[in-house]
């Protein structure tokens, strides 16, 4: 079903967020679900999700990977290896990329782009090398350029993801321990130039004690910082 709304973007919580775009394609980014204390319990998912996107391999970012990939026959993306590894949980279809790579997914345009973390998957096994952790740059026709950074620390070649696809709403961590926190998250912003910051991976836990008020303190009037609860949704 197309709608007229635009790109809607919903944060589940954590890094947990939902896209979905007016021609009707429905992206799910990073999902903890049923561990995540910040989940909107009444939430409903869409009884259809086409993709679910990984940026790296931790339990908080893909531990609902494969039974929301079942549930909803959707296609797993994500870097090469962690691609290969939520197969073997049971995901039937995958993507497997690479930094620097784009594909095609209906209307929307991936990109992989570098992120500044580590990525081991772990499970009754042990610790698995996955590849390593990434962003993704959503290219939608009509829409605005969406950026979700994973987790990452800030890093210098953020400004070549500004140039290369200048991103006008950014999904950036902010929660800091074990991401960046708002002082680093504002020097992303000024190598980024997004209009709009959406911030994720904060609150979720107590050590992830960074704010959207400290983020926006700490960047210019013409930035949007978003303050918004997880349930809540942002029309780009």
């Amino acid at each position: 079903m197309v709608s007229s709304k635009g790109t809607r973007i919903t944060w589940l919580g954590h890094a947990t967020v939902l896209i979905q775009t007016a021609a009707g394609t429905n992206i799910l980014i990073d999902p903890f679900i049923a561990q995540n204390p910040k989940y909107p319990k009444d939430f409903a998912l869409p009884s259809t999700i086409h993709y679910v996107l990984l940026t790296h391999g931790h339990g908080d970012h893909i531990s609902d990977a494969a039974p929301i990939a079942t549930r909803h026959s959707a296609t797993v993306v994500a870097i090469y290896e962690l691609a290969a590894y939520v197969g073997s949980k049971g995901a039937a279809n995958t993507i497997g990329m690479n930094l620097g790579g784009t594909v095609q997914l209906n209307e929307v345009a991936a990109t992989m782009v570098e992120a500044k973390h580590s990525a081991g998957a772990q499970d009754e096994h042990g610790t698995h090398y996955v590849g390593i952790a990434t962003g993704f740059v959503l290219t939608i026709p009509g829409a605005p350029v969406l950026y979700h950074a994973g987790d990452t620390a800030v890093f210098g070649d953020m400004k070549l993801i500004g140039e290369l696809y200048q991103p006008e709403v950014a999904m950036l961590p902010i929660g800091g321990h074990f991401t960046m926190g708002p002082k680093e998250a504002a020097l992303a912003v000024k190598l980024l130039q997004p209009k709009v910051v959406l911030p994720i991976h904060c609150g979720t836990f107590p050590m992830l004690t960074g704010t959207p008020e400290a983020l926006a303190s700490q960047v210019g009037a013409d930035v949007q910082v978003v303050r918004w609860s997880p349930g809540e949704e942002y029309v780009a």
